[in-house]
């Protein structure tokens, strides 16, 4: 599971849009998005990379860890 901070995500909209793009990298992934801490929680056996960049695609800086 990896735990990504996401940057500027502010509304439910964002996190839709989040959740999303982290499914468009990997449809198979499950995430939760935590909105009021600006993270999402990731259960996902792609790289964890291709998800980082699919969530900046839709304009959301973020960064990764491993949890």
């Amino acid at each position: 599971m990896y735990e990504f901070e996401i940057q500027n995500m502010t509304c439910g909209h964002c996190a839709s849009t989040v959740e999303k793009a982290i499914k468009t990298a990997d449809p198979e992934a499950f995430a939760s998005i935590d909105l009021a801490a600006r993270t999402a929680k990731v259960e996902t056996r792609s790289d964890p990379a291709a998800i980082k960049t699919a969530i900046e695609k839709v304009g959301y800086p973020s960064s990764f860890k491993q949890v």
